[in-house]
């Protein structure tokens, strides 16, 4: 493969030259939502994945840090081999190219989703909440995620603003739900992209590298309301349910069902509010149109838990009587296709 940039011919250079690899071949392995790059290299040596990490625009040493924390909580992270943190590189265990998306049908779901389970509840029950250098999922970041929503979604991608009172009324709710909750480790991408199938010790968990410590239900609706792949309504609220049950046997919270379906679906909500305008800035920003395909699935989550409760009323209409026909009509028109498939997580 040629060497296409000076990054990548630094990142050969070390490997070689300081690492003293024999490499046979690399190729790109996955891009996410920063700067960040994976390239998969095959070496004489093994086959590893290396991270490249601008160090002028991401800072590697919470995914060193945060890889320590989990693998201590006996949760299956990439190995790290070598880092660089001048250059930003690390040489990684490579866990292969086959997530939980690629592999998820109806004849093992129970399977994966189960192996899914028990990682997330090491990640809850066994990483430490104080000084674990974490930060706090707090009303500062819960609201500028909210952001991301009204900006690039609904004022720039569709041209419409919503009324500053019920925009005020959903961000409230939404923060104030999330802030209630008991606290433990958040990965904050835990679905399917971001699993992987493994042979030994599934599923390998990447893509921490964003890890605070946060409300109970958010990983765990990451999972079961991806915005990737959808399941049947009563399929979902059977998992949440067995979920919580093991929660309140391990005394990690004490609430009732209700109280915690609320805390799901409001913080489902709020993490889909951020992700659609995610998948819109990807668009309207990095010309990363396949995005836009993600809308209409989690879209749906969001007007389907604001239907179902009382104090989201207006909310609800606003969705139904305003956003739905803008992005009806955004649909209607053909959207390029740029950059062909990227795993780029939200």
């Amino acid at each position: 493969m040629m060497l296409d940039n000076v990054r990548t011919i630094s990142m050969i250079d070390w490997l070689e030259n300081d690492l003293l690899l024999t490499i046979d071949s690399w190729e790109p392995a996955s891009s996410d939502a920063s700067f960040r790059r994976y390239f998969r290299v095959k070496a004489a040596e093994g086959q590893f994945i290396v991270m490249d990490a601008p160090p002028e625009k991401e800072n590697i040493e919470p995914f060193i840090r945060i890889a320590g924390l989990l693998a201590r909580s006996h949760v299956n992270v990439p190995t790290i081999f070598q880092q660089n943190l001048t250059d930003g590189f690390l040489l990684l265990e490579d866990f292969g190219s086959q997530c939980f998306l690629d592999q998820l049908n109806a004849n093992n779901v129970t399977e994966l989703y189960q192996s899914a389970f028990n990682t997330l509840f090491k990640i809850q029950s066994y990483t430490a909440t104080q000084d674990c250098g974490l930060p706090d999922y707090n009303e500062p970041l819960l609201q500028r995620e909210l952001g991301i929503f009204e900006d690039w979604f609904l004022n720039q991608l569709l041209d419409i603003q919503i009324p500053v009172s019920i925009w005020e009324s959903i961000r409230n709710i939404l923060v104030n739900s999330a802030l209630e909750q008991p606290v433990t480790c958040v990965h904050r991408d835990y679905h399917s992209r971001n699993l992987m199938v493994l042979d030994d010790d599934s599923p390998g968990v990447i893509d921490f590298q964003d890890a605070v410590i946060g409300p109970i239900t958010y990983d765990l609706v990451s999972l079961l309301r991806d915005c990737y792949i959808s399941w049947p309504t009563q399929q979902v609220e059977l998992w949440m349910t067995q979920y919580h049950n093991r929660l309140l046997q391990a005394k990690l919270i004490a609430c009732n069902p209700a109280r915690f379906k609320r805390w799901f679906d409001l913080m489902g909500l709020q993490r889909h509010l951020k992700a659609i305008g995610i998948f819109s800035r990807l668009h309207l920003r990095d010309g990363k149109s396949n995005y836009l395909n993600d809308i209409p699935r989690t879209l749906n989550y969001v007007t389907t838990v604001s239907t179902i409760y009382p104090d989201l009323v207006e909310f609800s209409d606003f969705l139904l009587n305003h956003v739905l026909p803008a992005h009806t009509i955004f649909s209607s028109f053909p959207q390029k296709e740029v950059c062909g498939e990227e795993y780029i997580t939200v």
